[in-house]
């Protein structure tokens, strides 16, 4: 056996407890330094079916368009740059490549343009960029961050051009591509799109009621005695379908529900994916909040959120690698009384959350 096997991949787990009603409080700015969103998994406790009004807010949630082969110097097109990137809120990654082998390119809602290259690509490129953290025994990998908005930048500067060229004649990279814009950036795309094999999509919904579902009891009691890593072991198997009644012979699974535990009658776990951006996801967070405010048996509602595996980007800006896991998530535990507690989780190749 691999020497690499015989022990769990590393991961960085931050936990932090507050109220919603503190002005302090971070919920804001973690939902929105994590911009490129896959997944988002609800579980609703003693609940049957989506209420209206959180039905409509997923069924709210932003499109988003699939370029095929988009040439990479399109994202300088000064048409591009002053009706969508100046504008901010504009979403956009490289779809169906691998962050730790192939050329990965994120284009964040501030402007800024990232590029993960190999040695080969960054050296053809030619433009200021710095060694990656992952690396391991040499410099195989280098990160290029460019701030589009920056005076330097203006369509046809000396670092615009320097960067046009780069992108196409030296490295005339070409990838398919997620984009988005919020709000209903649309119109302000289509220049863009008409030029390409474009398709639009919805995020997905899925639905899957659950029953007599094994529970933490220090969901409704003393949360801050339950071990995170167990409770979002647990999540994660309820999110996936996976059975925590488990016994000690079992060879199938060995997920168990973290004791003491209760069991829940009923409930209801949805989920959506796509690229979802986090303007829908602060939407869905408020709704989520107003309904804890009814009257209900369960006084908690567990949200979480995935990152892209391969994004190059994960919190804010700083960088993103994967070597076994890709993890990058955060879970919100949110309760009747405003509070909530928030888990913010990496793999070993990626920055510690904020």
């Amino acid at each position: 056996m691999s020497a690499d096997m015989d022990q769990s991949p590393r991961s960085l787990l931050v936990c932090d407890r507050s109220s919603f009603l503190d002005e302090k409080n971070r919920i804001s700015s973690q939902v929105e330094q994590q911009h490129f969103n896959y997944k988002v998994s609800v579980l609703l406790p003693e609940c049957s079916s989506t209420p209206s009004h959180l039905d409509s807010v997923f069924s709210s949630f932003s499109s988003f368009y699939l370029i095929r082969k988009l040439p990479i110097y399109e994202l300088l097109d000064k048409h591009f740059l002053e009706t969508s990137v100046y504008q901010g809120n504009v979403y956009g990654l490289s779809y169906g490549t691998r962050v730790d082998e192939d050329n990965c390119i994120a284009l964040m809602p501030d402007g800024r343009l990232c590029l993960s290259l190999d040695k080969d690509s960054f050296q053809l490129l030619g433009v200021e960029g710095k060694p990656s953290r992952f690396n391991h025994r040499s410099k195989s990998r280098y990160v290029v961050s460019v701030d589009l908005t920056d005076s330097s930048m203006a369509s046809g500067g000396r670092g615009y051009l320097r960067l046009l060229s780069g992108l196409t004649t030296r490295l005339p990279l070409k990838t398919d591509f997620l984009l988005s814009h919020h709000p209903g950036g649309g119109a302000s795309l289509q220049p863009l799109l008409s030029r390409y094999d474009w398709s639009e999509h919805r995020p997905e919904i899925s639905r899957h009621a659950l029953a007599n579902l094994s529970c933490p009891a220090l969901l409704t009691s003393d949360l801050q005695s339950c071990d995170p890593h167990s409770l979002l072991e647990w999540l994660g198997a309820v999110d996936a379908d996976i059975s925590c009644e488990n016994s000690s012979s079992s060879f199938l699974s060995s997920f168990v529900c973290p004791e003491p535990k209760t069991t829940l009658s009923q409930a209801l776990s949805v989920s959506i994916c796509g690229l979802l951006l986090p303007e829908d996801i602060h939407r869905l967070i408020h709704e989520i909040r107003c309904y804890l405010e009814q009257p209900r048996p369960e006084s908690w509602v567990s949200l979480t959120v995935h990152g892209f595996v391969d994004s190059p980007v994960s919190w804010g800006g700083s960088e993103h690698g994967v070597l076994k896991g890709g993890e990058n998530f955060y879970t919100l535990l949110m309760f009747h009384n405003h509070t909530y507690r928030l888990h913010l989780a990496t793999g070993a190749h990626s920055t510690c959350p904020p």
